[in-house]
Formats: C-alpha cells, sequence, structure tokens
C-alpha cells in the first residue's frame, strides 16, 4: 500500500511559478512510476505527466510541454512538479498517482492523492 499526498497548490497570476509536491508513505516509491493528473472545473481529468520508476523517462501531456517538469526524490520519497509560466487554463485540482505501469490512463493507476488546488488568475 502507498499514501499519497500532494501540496504546494496555491492562487497565483498568470506568468507565475509553483511547484507541487507528492509525498509517499508505506511502501517505498521507488516501486513505482508516478504520473500527475488534474481536473478542471466542469471538465475530465487530464493526464499532466509522469515519470518512470528510476526517474530516468518522463512524457509530458501536449498542453504543459516546455513549461512543466516532473522529477522525483525517492530518498525524499518525494515526486514534484514544477510548474513555470502558468496561465488560467492551467487551474484545476492537480493529483499525483502511483502505477507499477507505464501508463497515461487513470485506470491503471492504482494509488492516489486528493488533490491540491491550483488557480491561475488571468
Amino acid at each position: 500500500q502507498v499514501g499519497l499526498v500532494e501540496s504546494g497548490g496555491g492562487l497565483v497570476q498568470a506568468g507565475d511559478s509553483l511547484r507541487l509536491s507528492c509525498v509517499a508513505s508505506g511502501r517505498s516509491l521507488s516501486y513505482y512510476s508516478v504520473a500527475w493528473f488534474r481536473q478542471a472545473p466542469g471538465k475530465e481529468q487530464e493526464f499532466v505527466e509522469r515519470i518512470d520508476p528510476t526517474g530516468t523517462y518522463t512524457y509530458y501531456g501536449d498542453s504543459v510541454k516546455g513549461r512543466f517538469t516532473i522529477s522525483r526524490d525517492d530518498a525524499e520519497s518525494t515526486v514534484y512538479l514544477q510548474m513555470n509560466s502558468l496561465k488560467p487554463e492551467d487551474t484545476a485540482v492537480y493529483s499525483c498517482a502511483a502505477s507499477q505501469l507505464w501508463s497515461m490512463d487513470r485506470e491503471d493507476y492504482d494509488y492516489w492523492g486528493r488533490g491540491t488546488q491550483v488557480t491561475v488568475s488571468s
């Protein structure tokens, strides 16, 4: 079992940066790929990006490519999402999830955090 808790969300202006953290408890996070998903009001949940268990490979959704960077520190059981050049359309609840598969499908993720709200004003 893995417990995940996100933090770092908040209210920022367009063009600002935020860094989200996803801290794991229980089984070591090093066994899992970790992804960030987001859900805006009235919209379906959207894949943001993921990182493999070794931290070698990442995959970004088109909407965040070049602006967001995922990284991990397994010694701290933490995965980060550095978000730069934020836009109002990035406003959403951001959730991290862990999987033993290399996937961008939410159905393949077994463990989820509750999410952290990111609001970007124009």
